[in-house]
């Protein structure tokens, strides 16, 4: 360079022949890549929240997720208080409280239906169940409250059955109550232990020891079917054809069987597994807490995993940049700031093209596709920056090895953090060995 060079040229020439510069220039480019690496991960909540608001539109007319709470047997009283006013005058009053009793047993057998709906390219998980709901009333009593039987009012007994989303209700539901009939009404006298549900006034008194019930109940509901254990002994079996089931809650199930067929799944609880006694007034206790069952699951969630991949986009693009810096030192080549822009804009088209595949096709053949697609359009491209077929096919070995691992991380989630902080301690092991005898503060100069 002279003096006679402009600014601009002299800039020019320090870009090109200072190493320092190079990489300043690139740590540049990746921190402007960030912006739509961020984008790319706003875009795949977006597109998750659109299948969310899909998965509602859907349940909204077919049928939330149902939590099965009941039976519970409750049994009004008349309970009194005394004010008195300014005047010091004193009046009685009297308020009508609730016992509540759950059953001695409390036997369920259902099978579960589900069927796959679709709301433009989203799926949704929807089920009919048929439940067999059976059990027991036994010992109800009444004196550790020192209430007067007089003021027990039994002919206002009910039982309660509770069902979040009553649209799923498909028939009738009658019970059968000590080998009588009686249909169950919508509405509940109070929301002490269920909010949503239906009720039924049965035939009680004092003299009442054992009452036996059992009811059919046949209901649709959307992904997850629950139970609350309400019994002093609850046991629970359901079976369906759905092959990919998650067991959740409170209580995981004491058997199961899950095949391509579909599963079997029982549970065996008793009353000392929660935290909550057979009997109590008003809303003492709250029963929520020893909710479990089972959600039907679709197979493989393509957004999770785009999610994931996209994590590691900012990687991605530093190895890649790092591949090319090292050629471009090495082997005395100069590549211009635009293309390792080029090149970066090109691995965030990756992920915008595997979240667009995985909406309609399986995420593994999704995550092929747009890899391969990657990997040719960059090793094409670098092809015309290095002009030498040797380094082109070592830099398209290099990206299939890194998309590959990516890949292989992908699959085995239990050990992902391990692999994939095994790779950065080999990549970056590599990189030291292969530069541990350069001088940074002359590498690169230019050769008079």
């Amino acid at each position: 360079m002279t003096n006679n060079d402009s600014f601009l040229d002299r800039m020019n020439g320090w870009m090109q022949n200072s190493v320092i510069a190079r990489m300043l220039s690139i740590g540049f480019l990746i921190l402007i890549l960030l912006i739509p690496s961020a984008m790319i991960e706003s875009l795949i909540s977006e597109r998750e929240y659109t299948q969310e608001s899909a998965i509602d539109e859907v349940s909204s007319k077919w049928g939330y997720s149902q939590t099965i709470t009941g039976l519970v047997l409750s049994i009004p009283f008349n309970s009194y208080f005394t004010t008195t006013d300014d005047a010091g005058k004193k009046t009685r009053h009297s308020e009508i409280h609730y016992l509540h009793f759950l059953p001695n047993h409390l036997n369920i057998q259902g099978i579960l239906t589900p069927e796959i709906r679709k709301r433009g390219i989203y799926k949704v998980v929807v089920y009919n169940s048929s439940l067999k709901i059976s059990g027991d009333f036994r010992h109800l009593r009444f004196d550790e409250w020192k209430i007067a039987p007089r003021d027990i009012i039994w002919k206002d007994a009910f039982v309660s059955l509770g069902i979040p989303d009553m649209r799923g209700i498909q028939k009738q539901i009658n019970l059968e109550w000590n080998n009588k009939n009686y249909e169950f009404e919508p509405g509940l006298e109070n929301q002490d232990i269920i909010s949503s549900g239906v009720l039924c006034k049965i035939p009680i008194s004092d003299t009442t020891k054992n009452s036996v019930f059992s009811l059919d109940l046949e209901l649709r509901g959307s992904y997850d079917l629950n139970f609350i254990p309400l019994g002093k002994e609850t046991s629970i079996q359901l079976k369906s054809n759905w092959a990919t089931p998650k067991f959740d809650g409170a209580f995981l199930p004491d058997s199961h069987t899950v095949t391509d067929s579909g599963f079997v799944a029982q549970w065996e609880i008793l009353h000392l597994n929660r935290n909550y006694p057979q009997q109590w007034q008003d809303d003492k206790h709250n029963v929520s807490s020893s909710e479990f069952g089972v959600s039907l699951l679709i197979p493989v969630d393509g957004y999770q995993k785009t999610y994931r991949t996209a994590k590691y986009s900012i990687m991605f693009i530093a190895l890649t940049f790092l591949i090319f810096f090292s050629v471009e030192t090495f082997n005395k080549k100069r590549i211009h700031p635009i293309q390792y822009l080029l090149v970066g804009l090109a691995i965030i088209i990756f992920y915008v093209l595997l979240l667009s595949l995985t909406e309609h096709i399986h995420f593994n053949l999704a995550y092929i596709i747009s890899s391969i697609a990657i990997i040719t359009l960059i090793t094409i491209y670098s092809h015309s920056i290095f002009e030498r077929k040797l380094l082109t096919g070592i830099m398209g070995g290099i990206l299939f090895i890194l998309y590959g691992f990516m890949f292989t991380t992908l699959q085995l989630e239990d050990y992902a953090l391990l692999l994939g902080s095994l790779g950065l301690f080999a990549v970056l092991a590599t990189i030291m060995i292969l530069s541990r005898k350069i001088n940074w503060y002359t590498f690169g100069d230019k050769e008079e």
